[in-house]
């Protein structure tokens, strides 16, 4: 009987024949990432550090992006623990304030192959399986024991085949794809299990990928992977990632799966995820109108320099709708400086955008871009719970960068297609 994607590399990781779903597997993970939670991590089991140390320190990744810079006292205090405790442990993997957010980082430094085991105390560690990797977040007291350990334990998952033909149609995006699926699944759809990705892959990006494979934790997946193709090694290249470097893992033609969906690439339309949950997706057209306050462009979902540019072309020789914020993130300082050398961000800038650091910023609410009781935002992050921006009595809507673009000009949401289509003739 064939196998999952999934199945390999659990069974390849726990030095087993082969393991099915639902077993209980004993894993040494090529990396973990934690981020400015690490200063909280540690603060779990300073006496068995202090007595045992690390396990594996060439195992830790450490990115300081959450609340960057410091913005208070005790955010500042935590951010030198965690300077501290890379230091005493001579910790490799370590990227301080500015670097970016923490899922860019680790792609765009190597640290996460096809192939390879990551896992992450941030629930959108599940991105890497944009090249291949099986990735996925675990809680705090399991990174804590596993910094102790150097191993820790996965439930095999069930996985689902999702099969993509065609091609998306000009001005549709990834996020909107991804919102499609998740508004047809729900935010539970594929709970604790692994999403395969099958079909006309080629027509998507490496950013593409990052997007949906960003957002699989939204539909409840483990993981969200992609197969290794051409578009993949040529990425890996790129970032001096050598072939010889990395082992591909893909799935038996034969593989058993718990579901298989199939979704037309050239039917998906643009989107938008209403309040306070994901999969409230609907159409664009369905809300037409409805003013915003603040639009945002970034965080670790779309923040890449495609994503970037797609708005800046948008917003050519026009201007942010008065009365808007329209937010700018980078996803990292690599594609903050090429967005600079490239022209966009003086685009953005000119068009009245705010050009933010290269962090997590207004995504989770603790600072930048907070927002004021009965404000509505548009967003291209990943999640519009209520409260996630530091308002409960606010909202947010979820839309792909050319919505966001499209709507920053016309304060109220905007199908971008036809504003997309003046740009590329």
């Amino acid at each position: 009987m064939g196998k999952t994607f999934a199945e390999k590399v659990l069974a390849k990781k726990s030095n087993r024949a082969e393991v099915v779903p639902g077993q209980i597997v004993i894993v040494e993970p090529d990396h973990m990432l934690t981020h400015d939670n690490t200063s909280a991590i540690i603060g779990k089991i300073g006496g068995e550090l202090k007595e045992y140390g690390v396990a594996r320190p060439e195992m830790p990744v450490i990115v300081l992006d959450h609340v960057i810079p410091a913005s208070d006292e005790k955010t500042a205090t935590n951010h030198l623990k965690t300077r501290e405790f890379v230091k005493k442990f001579n910790l490799k993997h370590f990227y301080d304030v500015g670097q970016g957010i923490c899922h860019q980082v680790v792609l765009e430094k190597g640290l996460a192959l096809p192939g390879d085991l990551v896992v992450g105390s941030d629930s959108h560690t599940c991105s890497y399986g944009a090249v291949g990797a099986f990735s996925t977040g675990i809680d705090r007291t399991e990174a804590s024991a596993l910094l102790l350990r150097g191993k820790t334990w996965l439930r095999v998952p069930e996985t689902i085949k999702m099969t993509l033909t065609n091609e998306l149609a000009p001005g549709v995006t990834a996020k909107d794809l991804v919102l499609t699926i998740i508004g047809n699944i729900g935010a539970d759809g594929a709970n604790y299990q692994a999403v395969e990705f099958h079909g006309n892959i080629g027509s998507l990006s490496i950013d593409d990928r990052f997007v949906i494979a960003n957002m699989g934790v939204e539909m409840g997946a483990k993981i969200a992977v992609f197969p290794v193709d051409k578009k993949t090694k040529a990425y890996l290249k790129s970032i001096g990632v050598k072939e010889s470097a990395y082992e591909a893992v893909w799935a038996d033609k034969d593989a058993q799966y718990v579901r298989e969906l199939a979704y037309d690439l050239s039917r998906i339309e643009p989107v938008v995820a209403a309040p306070h949950k994901v999969d409230n997706v609907k159409p664009v057209s369905a809300l037409d109108g409805l003013e915003f306050q603040q639009v945002l462009l970034g965080t670790c979902t779309n923040g890449r320099l495609s994503d970037l540019e797609i708005a800046a072309d948008i917003l050519e020789g026009k201007k942010v709708a008065p009365g808007v914020r329209f937010l700018v993130l980078p996803a990292s300082k690599e594609i903050f400086d090429e967005a600079l050398e490239k022209g966009i961000i003086a685009r953005l800038s000119r068009a009245g955008a705010v050009i933010l650091p290269p962090g997590c910023g207004p995504c989770l609410g603790a600072h930048q871009g907070c927002l004021a009781p009965g404000e509505k935002c548009l967003s291209t992050s990943n999640r519009n719970f209520k409260g996630r921006m530091g308002c409960k009595d606010a909202e947010i809507y979820l839309a792909s960068p050319a919505t966001v673009a499209a709507s920053a000009i016309t304060g109220k949401l905007t199908d971008p297609r036809k504003l997309y289509q003046e740009v590329r003739r």
